[in-house]
């Protein structure tokens, strides 16, 4: 297994096919592509090695240091992952991919400054183009990764193995990790007033008795009105059961429904939903919702930018620790009640390396010292919601270091496995 190697996330889109000449001489085929080995449905070909070698080589990793071999060999391992969750029944939901692909457009755009210069880039015709390339490309990504998983899960390494591990690898071999920080925010989402989330039921009451007592379709509606990024292209649809990374709130009303029932509004952090359900299919449902979001006016903004001013005063002037402000003021649940701290999605440490940071939190974060607490910062929806603001503090800050066994226990436990 070649750890080294992070998943391919975009990739260019090559045919397979030849081409032949059309002149008065003979036929002439010349190969564009070839087969190099298939894995049960999957088949890799000779550019798939060619599109590794140039995304790795754009994430910074130079040729001379992995062989053709290694990425042939990277690859297979992927794809025989793969086909083995399909054979096992370890499904992904479409809309899991889906979600991640939303995700994935929108970092882009917001790194690069509109998705016209990302499809250029990537040189797509249109959005859904790309969408498309990037759904075949997550699916085999997300397959391998819940196979491996699955197979990492039965493994138990103990701490003397892993201690063992560490030391069979010779000094001078030993990995070295990047300089690391550990981060701490405290968030004010500005709140919009009772007035302004009135409307918005109201606004939802009607649609749903348009559909209800009119007959309008649902599916337009959605397409008209819903702010959803992930299914307002298709009419508000989506296919869900138990385990689909929904919140809780909207799940608990989905799963209350009838078929063809439609919910009254009900609020989630996103804002104000109704849901339509089309279909139950056993563990499954088949539904459509519109979700709009209140307006947030001015004057919420400047009350939540200077509530976070007056917290960094308390918080400067040693009136108050910040681990507890962001217990009593943080808006945001993943971290208010663990002091503010953030924690990387990779592994779920507290840690974020420096050359594997999201572009938009490196961008926060790069000039605060150690100790030091930023003013507050306001963060944009790239999908036109309300904006945030935050205080940032990088808590602690490790220098790029040789591995260190006690220093960097799970990353050394992780290279074990």
């Amino acid at each position: 297994m070649i750890k080294a190697i992070q998943p391919i996330v975009l990739t260019f889109l090559v045919m397979t096919s030849y081409a032949i000449g059309q002149d008065t001489a003979p036929p002439k085929r010349i190969k564009v592509d070839g087969v190099v080995a298939v894995i049960g449905d999957y088949v890799i070909l000779e550019s798939d090695i060619d599109k590794l070698s140039i995304d790795l080589e754009n994430q910074g990793v130079s040729k001379e240091e992995i062989t053709n071999c290694q990425l042939m060999g990277k690859l297979m391992e992927d794809r025989l992952y793969a086909h083995h969750a399909v054979q096992d029944s370890l499904l992904v939901a479409d809309d899991q991919v889906n979600a991640m692909i939303e995700n994935q457009v929108q970092q882009l755009t917001a790194q690069v400054g509109s998705i016209e210069k990302v499809l250029k880039f990537y040189k797509k015709p249109d959005l859904q183009s790309f969408k498309d390339e990037l759904f075949e490309i997550n699916k085999l990504r997300m397959l391998a990764d819940k196979m491996r998983n699955d197979i990492i899960t039965d493994i138990e390494v103990t701490p003397e193995e892993v201690r063992q591990f560490f030391n069979s690898i010779p000094e001078e071999e030993r990995p070295v990790f990047g300089a690391e920080l550990e981060i701490s925010q405290i968030v004010k989402q500005p709140k919009p007033t009772e007035e302004d989330k009135q409307k918005v039921i109201q606004r939802l009451e009607q649609i749903k008795q348009d559909v209800e007592v009119s007959g309008s379709s649902f599916s337009v509606k959605a397409i008209l009105y819903s702010q959803d990024p992930g299914s307002k292209s298709n009419g508000g649809a989506y296919t869900m059961d138990k385990q689909t990374p929904f919140v809780k709130e909207f799940k608990d009303v989905a799963f209350s429904l009838k078929e063809g029932e439609i919910s009254d509004p009900f609020e989630t952090d996103f804002g104000y939903h109704i849901i339509l359900v089309e279909r139950i299919r056993g563990q499954e449902v088949d539904l459509r919702h519109i979700l709009i979001a209140p307006e947030i006016d001015n004057d919420a903004v400047e009350r939540a930018k200077n509530q976070l001013d007056s917290v960094r005063t308390e918080i400067a002037e040693n009136r108050l620790d910040f681990a507890e402000a962001a217990r009593l003021f943080s808006d945001e649940k993943e971290t208010k009640f663990d002091g503010g701290v953030l924690r990387n999605p990779a592994d779920f440490s507290a840690r974020f390396e420096l050359t594997k940071m999201d572009p938009t939190l490196y961008n926060q974060i790069s000039r605060l010292k150690e100790g030091e607490i930023s003013y507050p910062i306001v963060e944009r929806d790239p999908q036109g919601g309300p904006s945030k603001y935050k205080i940032m503090k990088v808590t602690n800050r490790y220098d790029e270091h040789k591995a260190d066994f006690a220093r960097d226990y799970m990353k050394i436990q992780e290279l074990a496995l």
